[in-house]
């Protein structure tokens, strides 16, 4: 990166670290920026001179050979080839466009290497979820704590950020669609690769997609979430519920498990912070999930500012249906022949677990596409201050709905050399549906016993 790049990028960090204890919405002035210099989502349309192109409207049109019903996406860029990669012989020279996870995976496996191609700016959302994020800059503001907010009810709250906590939020609000069914897997590799599925089938409504939304029906929840496992037998037929809220000091998420050995519903405190994560076998946190999800309360949040990551994208020949999970599944890490990474422009943020305050994460370091406010990366660390876990999120532009998603995440034990990886689809029939019409009554306690025959 060019030294005026980054004055460029160390500039604009200074200004937002300046007014990092603001938490009024933005001015007029500042929100015109939106689909002007910057896109309507807020991040920088301009390209930077080298191999990030600017923001051309993003991958909205499906290419041929799609078919809508399979659920399925198709590769738009089959002839893309890989310009280089960088492995234990180079990484030294890109090491400024690496994040310390990175560098420390590439020095742990002989035989990790990140493919780079060409930077496809792809991202973006319906225009009435843009246009609904250029009203909540001037409107959307966080509460007095910083750990919820007000005036909100959809699309990306704070698209010109303040501070760090506002970047977060733009990621655990993002917009996914309205409404989403998924069939996933999780795998939870040994040392040596071997493993065992946990397939799952998931709901996502927020609620104001809801077929019976009423504005003063429930107004602090911003969405609703059932997950379900299907396989294997032992543990099919148990779901977790989760309401998550907007304001979680005015009142913190709600979440129920119903037991299907038991056949009982009960309340699920532990499913939030540091909590285990549902049948990971200890390889993940329950806020591990969606690489970063609940309550922020338990850290500082410090924006360290914009900075050009080769982070994974346009991850389509990943989630391809032609693969299975033991192409991907390999000893220490997936497959990274079968990945895709490109130079992007990323907000940096610095979690820091506070003096009060108990997690297995001391820090946490944050990389958020500027596009799609989707985060990309984490690197954590323990409380000894070591490089713990490495998470990475492989992503690609759902083009027929204009959503982008994540077509698998990783998280890497550094210690242990075991990994974890979530939403997985590959083997899944329909393993992504956008649309389904839900109602209030398919999220209540009273559901989940229905929902969770063996």
């Amino acid at each position: 990166m060019s030294t005026m790049r980054t004055l460029m990028y160390g500039a604009v960090a200074s200004a937002l670290l300046t007014s990092g204890s603001a938490l009024a919405a933005v001015s007029a002035e500042e929100a015109a920026k939106l689909g002007d210099t910057l896109t309507k989502i807020g991040a920088t349309k301009a390209g930077n001179g080298d191999e990030i192109p600017a923001w051309d409207g993003g991958l909205t049109q499906p290419p041929a050979g799609f078919n809508p019903d399979d659920g399925r996406y198709v590769d738009p860029f089959p002839e893309d080839k890989e310009l280089f990669r960088i492995d234990q012989s180079n990484v030294n020279e890109y090491s400024e466009n690496l994040t310390p996870g990175q560098v420390a995976m590439i020095k742990t496996y002989d035989d990790y290497f990140i493919p780079v191609y060409q930077t496809r700016r792809t991202a973006t959302y319906p225009e009435k979820v843009m246009q609904q994020t250029i009203e909540n800059a001037t409107q959307v503001e966080l509460v007095e704590s910083g750990n919820g907010m007000k005036n909100y009810q959809t699309a990306t709250p704070f698209p010109i950020p303040q501070n760090g906590l506002e970047v977060i939020f733009n990621h655990l609000t993002r917009y996914r669609g309205g409404s989403i069914d998924r069939n996933v897997a999780q795998v939870t590799p040994q040392p040596n690769g071997d493993f065992s599925a946990v397939k799952f089938t998931e709901s996502f409504t927020e609620r104001v997609a809801l077929s019976d939304y009423d504005p003063s029906d429930d107004p602090n929840v911003m969405f609703y979430f059932k997950q379900g496992i299907t396989a294997p037998s032992r543990l099919a037929g148990n779901v977790l519920l989760v309401h998550e809220t907007i304001n979680q000091v005015k009142e913190p998420r709600r979440a129920w498990l119903y037991n299907s050995g038991q056949r009982r519903v009960r309340r699920a405190p532990n499913v939030a912070y540091d909590g285990p994560g549902t049948a990971a076998d200890g390889q993940r946190t329950a806020d591990n999930l969606d690489l970063y999800n609940g309550a922020p309360d338990k850290y500082n949040w410090e924006l360290v500012g914009k900075k050009e990551i080769y982070i994974p994208y346009n991850s389509y020949r990943a989630a391809s249906g032609e693969l299975s999970y033991d192409d991907i599944v390999k000893p220490g890490h997936v497959d990274q022949s079968l990945t895709r990474y490109e130079l992007h422009r990323v907000w940096h943020v610095k979690a820091t677990l506070k003096e009060e305050e108990r997690h297995v994460y001391e820090q946490r370091d944050f990389y958020i596409d500027e596009d799609s406010w989707q985060i990309s990366l984490i690197d954590h660390y323990d409380g000894r201050g070591n490089l713990w876990r490495v998470a990475e999120a492989h992503t690609m532009q759902m083009y027929d709905v204009n959503i982008p998603a994540y077509a698998f995440e990783s998280l890497y034990d550094l210690l242990s050399g075991r990994y974890l990886l979530m939403g997985l689809t590959n083997e899944e029939d329909k393993p992504y549906v956008y649309g389904t019409e839900r109602s209030s009554r398919e999220y209540t306690p009273a559901a989940l016993r229905r929902s969770g025959v063996r």
